[in-house]
């Protein structure tokens, strides 16, 4: 996914800067970058974090480097931040996005003879250079970035880094979040609010959908209002988001309990210890042994010093093989012993499949699964969620595949958790894992544990709404009702 930092002050900012970019390192493993402007010109500094960690890449760099305003990047894939010359003037930029008709914006930046690209990405062009083209359109920085985020399918958050101010302007649908804060003579925006409580911020301001601010060390200056239309991701608060951090004024850590406090209400199963499947699901585990009264416990340690989000590599072995070394069993825990684990979400299944014959292995009696998401049956195409080029790499839509004999059929029964197709999925999951019992979150849960209605959220990896497609959701034999 990634995510940025801004900042603007009346004395160097450099150290605020580099402390609360690191503190977005959970967000990508592939890019850092930091850009500055130091009185007379833009300083940047990129590298690769893929095997590396953020500080180490970027401590001999900050010395180096003086500014009173400076922006910085966790990337996913592309090189940032970019050094642009524009008739709007010369400009550092930095994105959260997904460009999805890239190509076709590409092709038609050809076809009018108006752009040529020389940074690369990834997959060929460097989005955040067609972003900044898009921009260079217009006639002033809030009309071009309007201007970009109209034009994008996808989704696209933006800090941009002037002489005299940053412009910082959240996705049009609010998919990603950004807010401002303060303390003496000093303004930041950010992706992640735990950046502030250590470096003596407070925060001021969630940007909403499609807003453009204008920071100076003085304050903010809105210059272009949010939309009412909202679809924020709500895998922010199941697996992105930081525990720490806050987004719409619901924080993460809160909102996985709750997640977890869901599950325990609907379920009956006996087990001598709730765990999460660290990190991410310890949280939602947490949730759950608050209203079950069974033990928490962590019959698996994660050891992360040296091994990044394992989501992330392209490649399924190396995927794999960073799974597996980094939870270590704890046998005296596990040996015969009915083990409940919370675990954010089952994306492919295969790393769990692994950590699941670990525990039998160690002598575990029974294991219980429990996500603290529906399945997910489509592939986000608003955020780089993964590395995954296909639907079929779901373990929910391969075996509804398997179930539909080859066909993606049905759809709206396998999305409703009281129907039968829905339970047979689940149950071929359950087989496959090797697990004792399955049960997912429901969606109407999930909804419920973040507290913001359902209109305002995009589930599209669940339900494959896109869009204002239905209020909050209930199910009643069977039916899937559209709008309450």
């Amino acid at each position: 996914m990634g995510g940025f930092f801004a900042v603007t002050s009346d004395k160097d900012c450099v150290f605020d800067l580099f402390y609360g970019t690191d503190y977005h390192s959970h967000l990508g493993t592939s890019r850092g970058g930091l850009a500055v402007y130091d009185g007379n010109d833009f300083r940047r500094h990129i590298h690769d974090i893929s095997n590396t960690p953020f500080r180490t890449k970027f401590e001999r760099d900050i010395m180096t480097m003086s500014g009173n305003s400076g922006i910085g990047v966790i990337s996913d894939m592309e090189p940032q931040p970019l050094i642009i010359s524009s008739h709007l003037g010369r400009y550092a930029i930095a994105t959260v996005s997904r460009v999805c008709n890239l190509d076709a914006l590409v092709q038609d930046a050809f076809n009018r003879r108006v752009a040529h690209f020389s940074e690369t990405g990834s997959d060929g062009i460097n989005p955040t250079e067609l972003i900044a083209t898009l921009i260079n359109e217009k006639t002033s920085f809030a009309e071009g970035i309007t201007y970009a985020q109209e034009r994008i399918e996808g989704s696209c958050s933006i800090l941009l880094l002037t002489n005299n101010c940053i412009y910082v302007a959240r996705d049009r649908y609010g998919r990603t979040p950004i807010i401002t804060a303060r303390k003496k003579g000093t303004m930041a925006a950010t992706f992640e609010t735990a950046v502030f409580p250590n470096m003596d911020y407070k925060d001021e301001y969630f940007l909403g959908p499609g807003e453009i601010m204008r920071i100076t060390p003085e304050g903010a200056e809105q210059l272009r209002p949010p939309n009412a239309y909202k679809q924020v991701c709500a895998f922010l608060w199941v697996y992105y988001g930081f525990p720490a951090s806050t987004y719409e004024n619901i924080n993460v850590e809160a909102c996985r309990y709750r997640c977890g406090e869901a599950l325990a209400a609907r379920d009956s199963v006996e087990a001598d210890m709730t765990a999460g499947i660290p990190e991410s699901g310890s949280g939602h585990a947490i949730g759950y042994a608050n209203v079950k009264t069974i033990p928490f416990g962590r019959p698996f340690t994660k050891y992360t010093t040296t091994w990044p989000r394992s989501f992330l590599p392209q490649g399924q072995t190396m995927r794999k093989l960073m799974a597996r070394m980094k939870l270590i069993p704890v046998p005296a825990l596990v040996q015969n012993k009915r083990l409940l684990f919370c675990d954010d979400s089952i994306v492919r299944g295969t790393q769990l499949a692994d950590t699941i014959k670990r525990l039998y292995e160690a002598g575990a009696r029974e294991v219980h699964m429990r996500p603290a998401c529906p399945p997910l049956l489509y592939g986000c195409k608003y955020l780089n969620f993964s590395r995954s080029k296909s639907e079929m790499d779901l373990i929910a839509r391969r075996t509804l595949r398997e179930l539909e004999g080859g066909n993606d059929t049905n759809m709206e029964e396998y999305i409703n958790p009281e129907s039968e197709k829905y339970k047979a999925m689940v149950d071929r999951i359950r087989q496959r894992l090797c697990l004792t019992t399955l049960t997912y979150q429901r969606l109407d849960d999930l909804i419920a544990a973040i507290g913001l209605p359902k209109e305002d959220l995009c589930t599209y990896c669940w339900d494959g709404c896109e869009g204002h497609c239905g209020k909050q959701m209930t199910f009643d034999n069977g039916h899937r009702e559209k709008e309450k």
